[in-house]
C-alpha cells in the first residue's frame, strides 16, 4: 500500500463498511421475502436453492479471491467483486420465475466471498497492529448489525414496494462503495508476473460443493423444498462425499507442487493459523446452530408469533456486536488465548442453560440465554481475524483472513447439517412412539396432526387436542435441546484448542506488518 492520509482511510472504511454491510444483509433479507417471491415466480419447490446456491457459492468464493488479492492487489478484486455482486443484484430482481433467480443468486454469492474477508484484509494493510483490534471490532460489529435489520428491512421492503427492490436496493450503495474504494484506496503497481493456481481453484471448488451438496441433500428419502433428500447411506451421498474426499486429496497434491497455491500449506505450519482456523470451525458449528434453531424453538414449543420468532435472534445479537466491539479491545492488552478460553466459556455456560429448555421456558429465560451466548460469540470474531493476519506479513495476509472467513463458513454449514438430522431423528422417533396414545383420533388426522410443521401453522394447531398439542410440544422441546447438547461439545472442544495458542499476543506497533514471531513463543 502507498501512503494513506487519514482522511483517505476515513472514506476506505466508509466504502467497506458498506460493501460488509450489503454482502451480510443480503444473507437475511431474502428469507422474510420468500413467501412472496414464491408466490409470483411460483417456485415453491424450488424455495430451498435460493439459499443453499448463494451459500455455496459464497463459501467456495472466500479462499479464492483472498490469494487472488495477494496476487493481484486487494483494489482490483475487491472491486471485481462488488461487481459481480452488484450484475447478480440486478439480475436478480429482473427475474422472470426462480430457475433464473437461483442462477443469478449463484452469481451475487460469488461476490459476495470476496467482500467480508478482503475488507477485513484491508483493514489489515491499513491499520498498525494495535488499531486493528478496534476496527475488526467494529466491522465484526457490523456483521452482527446486518443479522439485526436483515428481516426487519426484507419485511419493510415486501410491505411497501415491489420485492424486486430487496435486490435493488444494493445497487446505489453498492456503486457509492465501489467509487469510494476506486478512488480513495491506492496501491503501488507491481511488475512482476502473476501465475494463478487453476488447478487448486477448481479442485477446491469442486470438493466444496459436492461436500455441501451431500451435506444439503442427505436425510430423508423425500423432498423437502425441492431439494431431493437421499438416505445417507445411498450411493447418490456417498459418492458426493467420495467424490468431496478424492477432490481434496487431489487439491492438497497440486498445493504442494504449484508456485502460487490458492492456500498455502505452509499457514497450517504456523500456530496462530492453525488453531485460528479449528476454533472457527467449531465457533461456526455452535453459532449458526443457535441461529437456526433458536427461532424454532420459540415458535412451535414457547408459542411465539411467526412475525415475533423472526426478531427473537435480535438479543443475541446486539449482545454480539457489544463483545465483538469489547474483543477488538480487549486484544491489545491480553494474549488470544486468554479472550478464546474466555469466550469459549461464556458460550458453554449458555449453551448449557438452553440445553435445559422445556415446554415451560418462558420467552424472558430465552432471551437471557441468547444474550449469554452472542457475548460468547462476539469476542471471537476480531481475535480470530487478526491473529491470522498478524502472524503473516503482506504478501499472506489476504489468503490468512480468508482461510479463517472459510473454516467458520464451512463450521457453520457442517454444524447446522448435522444438529438437523440429529433434531429431525429425535422428533421422527418421539412422534411415532406416541401415536400409540391417541387411538381415538382417525389415523389420517393423526397423520396430519402430529407432524412438527402442525405446530408451526396457526391454523393446524388450533385443530390439535391439547393433550397430543402438549406431547408434540415436548418432544420437539427435547429434539431443538438435544441440538444445544452438541453445542456445548461443539465449544468445548474449540476450548481446548485455544490452549495451543500459547503466549501468542498481538504484536507491538513496531512490528508493523511483519510476520510475528508464532513459533518462537513458547507455550
Amino acid at each position: 500500500m502507498t501512503n494513506i492520509s487519514p482522511k483517505q482511510i476515513k472514506w476506505i472504511v466508509t466504502g467497506l463498511m458498506l460493501g460488509l454491510l450489503l454482502g451480510s444483509l443480503d444473507q437475511t433479507i431474502v428469507s422474510t421475502a420468500m413467501p412472496h417471491v414464491i408466490a409470483e415466480l411460483n417456485g415453491f419447490s424450488l424455495y430451498s436453492w435460493v439459499f443453499t446456491i448463494y451459500m455455496l457459492t459464497s463459501t467456495t468464493a472466500v479462499p479464492i479471491f483472498g490469494k487472488l488479492a495477494d496476487l493481484f492487489g486487494r483494489r482490483l478484486v475487491y472491486l471485481i467483486g462488488m461487481g459481480l455482486f452488484l450484475v447478480g443484484s440486478a439480475l436478480c430482481g429482473l427475474s422472470h420465475d426462480m430457475t433464473q433467480l437461483i442462477v443469478f443468486r449463484a452469481i451475487q454469492g460469488i461476490g459476495a466471498g470476496a467482500l467480508m474477508p478482503i475488507a477485513m484484509t484491508i483493514i489489515g494493510d491499513i491499520f498498525p497492529p494495535d488499531r486493528r483490534g478496534k476496527m475488526q471490532g467494529i466491522f465484526g460489529a457490523v456483521f452482527g448489525l446486518s443479522s439485526v435489520l436483515g428481516p426487519a428491512v426484507g419485511g419493510f421492503i415486501v410491505d411497501h414496494m415491489a420485492w424486486q427492490w430487496i435486490f435493488y436496493i444494493n445497487l446505489p450503495f453498492g456503486i457509492f462503495a465501489a467509487i469510494i474504494l476506486s478512488i480513495a484506496l491506492k496501491e503501488s503497481k507491481s511488475t512482476e508476473k502473476k501465475s494463478i493456481d487453476w488447478g487448486g481453484a477448481s479442485t477446491l471448488t469442486g470438493a466444496v460443493v459436492a461436500f455441501l451438496l451431500a451435506i444439503e441433500m442427505g436425510g430423508s428419502g423425500s423432498s423437502e423444498g425441492g431439494m431431493t433428500k437421499y438416505p445417507w447411506d445411498s450411493p447418490q451421498i456417498l459418492g458426493l462425499f467420495g467424490a468431496s474426499i478424492v477432490l481434496v486429496l487431489l487439491f492438497l497434491w497440486i498445493e504442494s507442487k504449484v508456485k502460487e497455491p490458492i492456500i498455502p500449506l505452509k499457514l497450517f505450519s504456523v500456530r496462530a493459523i492453525s488453531v485460528s482456523s479449528v476454533v472457527g470451525f467449531m465457533m461456526g458449528m455452535g453459532m449458526f446452530g443457535a441461529i437456526t434453531y433458536i427461532p424454532l424453538f420459540s415458535q412451535a414449543v414457547i408459542g411465539t408469533s411467526a412475525s415475533h420468532s423472526g426478531y427473537i435472534l435480535t438479543p443475541l445479537m446486539l449482545s454480539l456486536i457489544l463483545s465483538s466491539i469489547l474483543g477488538g479491545r480487549l486484544i491489545t492488552k491480553i494474549s488470544y488465548r486468554t479472550i478464546v478460553m474466555s469466550s469459549m466459556a461464556i458460550m458453554t455456560v449458555g449453551y448449557f442453560l438452553m440445553s435445559q429448555m422445556s415446554v415451560h421456558t418462558s420467552s424472558l429465560e430465552l432471551i437471557f440465554y441468547m444474550i449469554i451466548i452472542g457475548f460468547g460469540m462476539g469476542a471471537l470474531m476480531p481475535v480470530l481475524t487478526i491473529a491470522a493476519q498478524s502472524a503473516v506479513g503482506h504478501d499472506l495476509r489476504g489468503v490468512a483472513t480468508s482461510t479463517t472467513q472459510f473454516t467458520r463458513s464451512i463450521g457453520g454449514t457442517v454444524g447446522v447439517a448435522i444438529m438437523g438430522v440429529i433434531m429431525s431423528s429425535k422428533m421422527t422417533n418421539g412422534i411415532a412412539g406416541i401415536q400409540g396414545d391417541f387411538k381415538d383420533i382417525p389415523a389420517d388426522q393423526l397423520t396430519k396432526l402430529a407432524n412438527p410443521q402442525s405446530l408451526l401453522q396457526p391454523e393446524v394447531k388450533a385443530q390439535i387436542p391439547p393433550k397430543l398439542l402438549a406431547a408434540m410440544q415436548s418432544i420437539l422441546s427435547d429434539a431443538v435441546t438435544s441440538v444445544f447438547v452438541i453445542g456445548i461439545i461443539v465449544v468445548l472442544v474449540g476450548l481446548l484448542a485455544s490452549v495451543f495458542y500459547g503466549k501468542l499476543r498481538m504484536p507491538k506497533r513496531e512490528a508493523g506488518a511483519a510476520p510475528m514471531k508464532a513459533e518462537a513463543e513458547m507455550m
